[in-house]
């Protein structure tokens, strides 16, 4: 039953620090329309501050001006009105313009005018209070927190006290002359529309996504929302506005979604648990209210009320499940509900609980909608607090124009050492609340709009995306044609063993070799696993992507002349011989994979002498005598050699060489972490394992593996590796295209492997769990994400499936929340292996060898302090 999109399913409201006046609007759900219109977000006076300031760029002076006028509770001065004037008339017109129609627009008025809204509190003690505070109290700010404080309700657009401040607060006013692009732009939600699969519903979203505001939006709730068809098109839009996330706990109504650490939610906030109170409240009265329909029901404080109150819940706290990312009552629950206590009597004409689910519930698959009897009781894990699974992430304890992210680096100072980082960022369209780090590489939407065109922005220093280039666009409609089938652009599927999908009319395949049915002796007998049936011999070569390969036979597979490789180990070599560098500038080490090859990839950087280093970051760094740096600057500056970027790891003070799951000889274990790779096995590489399936024993046979890391735990063996891994992996096809895309764009800069891990660690919220990969040797990117405690419990290895899981599904559903990222939006499918524990007794795990505690814990799961030296 998809209630949720039609009652209180996305009733927010401002946060603490932005409740900044009568002059707000609530992100209402579906059915509230008539109460906040077309909005769909929460637009506050700082926001409006925000979006009005940003325009002043470096501009301090007009900066500081503009930001006067939203920082005061009360309306704008003359005096502060003709200081933005004065300062910024010159630097920007668009800033005073938009500070113009703020003021002009402002509501001059006495909280006493409002005196009528209290009448319509439902608590007579709120009634009281709310006309004390009315005569006694004059800021905005001290009316809010005091309303909310005595009645002890957030405003909720569905409370008829909130109501009617809401409607006070937006009298009637005269159209608005049309705001330049981009000011009413969300790039994230134009992503989306070229998921819509009816021209009207695509038009209607690119209308509501460069024009926010346009009353087109009820057009796309009425005419898109419910549509069956374009359900591809509104989670993408639901991933947008509340991206899935791990946990909930804290709820006071909603008790029974509390404690569930490895579950997803894209609402698990108090607004919601409070918006699941009221819907409760309103659906009592007897009917369900929808833009689509009216639903008769019976009193349902006597029929089904935990059901229903789970049906409140779930729609406000939205579940969300992998496979269809959708807040979706299951078909059953809903028929089984409006069957008992749908008011028949009262049900138009043509209505009957079959007809009602076929529209708003269509779906019965558990691991598609959400099954009510999940939510009937209270979490497995009861009320005891769980802190082997943290979320310092969720919820969000950042300013609005800050991203949230895990704090893996460590801190300087040991008293204020939070196990979160807010970073600045920047909204993708001054209309958008989807927030990407500064410096960040993104691709956006061109403001044409014409499907396909795309260009990469930068997030600049002024909060704003900056210094776009176009991509050359993209013909989605240009199929692809498989087997006498015809393949859509952005399809994935199987031909035999291989992955394929179909990007603008080519078709991409893994190159794994397959065996099947029909396959001969012959063939039997010759299969190795390898690319081209290579043997599995390990006498390495260092190609020119700076990937070492087992073999000169596998690199030729792999498209390499040998002329692009040489013979030994990458790492092995010595980058800066030959003094690479100019004389002011010192050489040094960078081993890198390159993805894209329009251009040399280096395995060193030139660093000029070092000066002064900004201490304002931390990017702890070890030097080979063991000490830790806060940065590598900083190392470098105190004349001291890298060992590997990291705290100093007691383990890792003497040299032990170890091999990665890429076929990478490192000095230590901690080396290997640091390039974002995990431990294969103790000691140099000397063999190389099968990336296919049915693959025959290979020369891993002798290679003695460590020990998992988990009793009972269900491992993976990543693609070419020889030991099994308690971790979940992914393995993503990629475009070889668009990586060179990215690279031309950006002065023909490689991107590396280790720019796509590093992106793809930002999307996992749980500091329990790390990512880690490397580019096989048939050319996949394989990507682990692990626990990062020696000896992780169910619970640690459970949540690490889970961020797997997430961030698979936005792969292969192209989400703007992670596709937008540049490299990222090269990806074209992805295949998904999970971890698990069997059962949960067991004898203990075997101690592991101090060199070998696979991710190390390293560690930075609990963000250490840094002790600088």
């Amino acid at each position: 039953m998809n209630f949720g999109r039609a009652s209180t399913l996305r009733s927010q409201v401002c946060p603490e620090s932005q409740r900044a006046g009568w002059v707000w609007a609530v992100a209402s759900s579906r059915s509230h329309r008539s109460v906040a219109g077309s909005a769909d977000s929460c637009i506050t006076k700082n926001e409006m501050g925000s979006t009005c300031c940003s325009y002043a760029g470096r501009h301090t002076t007009c900066r500081e001006y503009c930001q006067a006028i939203f920082r005061t509770d009360s309306t704008p001065t003359v005096s502060q009105i003709s200081a933005v004037k004065e300062y910024c008339q010159s630097h920007s017109p668009q800033l005073l313009s938009c500070v113009t129609n703020f003021t002009k627009s402002y509501p001059v008025r006495s909280p006493i005018d409002s005196l009528h809204c209290c009448d319509r509190a439902e608590a007579t003690h709120c009634q009281v209070a709310c006309r004390r505070i009315l005569r006694t109290m004059s800021t905005e700010h001290e009316i809010m927190e005091g309303l909310i404080n005595e009645c002890g309700s957030q405003p909720l657009p569905q409370d008829p006290m909130w109501q009617c401040f809401l409607g006070s607060a937006h009298p009637a006013s005269p159209p608005e002359v049309e705001t330049p692009h981009p000011a009413k732009m969300d790039c994230a939600k134009l992503h989306c529309c070229a998921k819509a699969n009816t021209s009207m519903c695509r038009d209607t979203c690119q209308e509501i996504s460069t024009n926010w505001g346009s009353q087109t939006g009820q057009d796309f709730d009425q005419f898109c929302e419910y549509n069956p068809v374009e359900t591809e098109l509104i989670n993408c839009l639901a991933d947008v506005r509340e991206p899935c996330q791990l946990g909930c706990k804290d709820l006071t109504y909603c008790t029974n979604f509390n404690n569930r650490p490895t579950e997803l939610f894209r609402s698990c906030n108090v607004q919601s648990d409070q918006g699941a109170m009221s819907d409760m409240r309103l659906w009592s009265n007897g009917t369900i209210k929808m833009p689509v329909m009216n639903i008769p029901v019976l009193d349902i404080r006597k029929c089904l009320p935990d059901m229903w109150k789970a049906v409140a819940c779930s729609l406000q706290i939205k579940p969300c499940h992998s496979k269809s990312r959708g807040s979706v009552i299951c078909k059953s629950d809903c028929l089984d509900i409006l069957t008992q206590c749908g008011d028949r009597k009262r049900f138009h004409e043509g209505q009957t609980p079959e007809r009602i689910c076929e529209l708003l519930s269509p779906i019965d698959d558990p691991d598609r909608c959400i099954p009510l009897h999940k939510y009937l009781t209270p979490s497995s894990l009861g009320n005891s607090v769980v802190d082997e699974v943290t979320h310092p992430c969720n919820p969000n304890p950042c300013p609005s124009n800050h991203l949230c992210q895990v704090n893996r680096r460590g801190c300087l100072d040991d008293l204020h050492c939070q196990p979160f980082l807010c970073v600045p960022g920047c909204k993708l369209g001054e209309a958008s609340e989807f927030l990407v780090q500064q410096d960040a590489r993104i691709e956006v939407p061109t403001r044409t709009g014409l499907t396909g065109c795309h260009e990469v922005c930068t997030c600049g220093p002024s909060g704003r995306l900056e210094n776009c280039a176009e991509m050359p666009c993209v013909d989605t409609d240009e199929p692809c044609i498989v087997g006498g089938e015809r393949k859509n652009h952005g399809a994935s599927f199987k031909i035999d063993c291989h992955t394929c999908s179909c990007f603008a009319g080519e078709t991409t395949c893994s190159t794994r070799k397959c065996l099947d049915l029909d396959s001969s002796e012959e063939d039997r007998r010759r299969f190795t696993g390898l690319p081209c049936n290579c043997p599995d011999r390990f006498v390495p070569v260092c190609a020119s992507n700076g990937r070492t390969y087992p073999s000169a036979c596998v690199a030729r597979c792999m498209a390499f002349k040998d002329y692009q490789f040489v013979f030994g180990r990458c790492r092995l070599g010595n980058p800066c011989a030959g003094s690479p560098c100019q004389r002011n500038q010192r050489c040094i080490p960078k081993y890198r994979v390159c993805l894209s090859d329009l251009s040399d990839c280096p395995q060193y950087e030139c660093a000029g002498r070092p000066g002064g280093c900004d201490r304002s970051g931390v990017e702890p760094a070890c030097d080979t005598d063991g000490l830790v740096h806060a940065s590598r600057c900083q190392l470098l500056q105190a004349g001291k050699t890298l060992a590997y970027m990291g705290p100093c790891q007691e383990a890792c003070r003497k040299p032990q060489q170890v091999c990665g799951h890429n076929g990478e000889t490192y000095n230590s274990v901690c080396d290997a972490m640091a390039d974002r790779v995990a431990l294969d096995y103790e000691g140099p590489c000397h063999a190389v394992g099968a990336v296919s399936d049915a693959a025959p024993d290979s020369a891993c046979s002798g290679i003695p593996c460590p020990p998992l890391s988990a009793p009972g735990c269900q491992p993976v063996t990543p693609p070419g590796a020889c030991c099994p891994i308690c971790a979940s992996m992914l393995q993503i096809l990629w475009s070889k295209e668009q990586m060179n895309t990215f690279s031309k764009l950006n002065k023909n800069q490689p991107v590396t492997v280790h720019d796509v891990l590093q992106i793809l660690r930002l999307h996992v919220s749980v500091p329990q769990c790390d990512v880690f990969g490397y580019l096989s040797i048939d050319h996949e990117l394989v990507v682990l994400i692990a626990p990062v405690e020696q000896q992780p419990t169910p619970l640690q290895i459970e949540a690490c499936s889970k961020e797997a899981e997430k961030i698979d599904a936005l792969i292969n559903y192209a989400s703007p929340t992670l596709v937008s990222h540049v490299p990222l939006s090269a990806f074209l499918t992805s295949e998904i292996q999970t971890s698990y524990v069997r059962s949960s007794g067991g004898a203990p795990p075997s101690p592991l060898h101090p060199g070998l505690c696979l991710l190390l814990g390293l560690v930075i799961a609990a963000a250490p302090v840094l002790h600088q030296v």
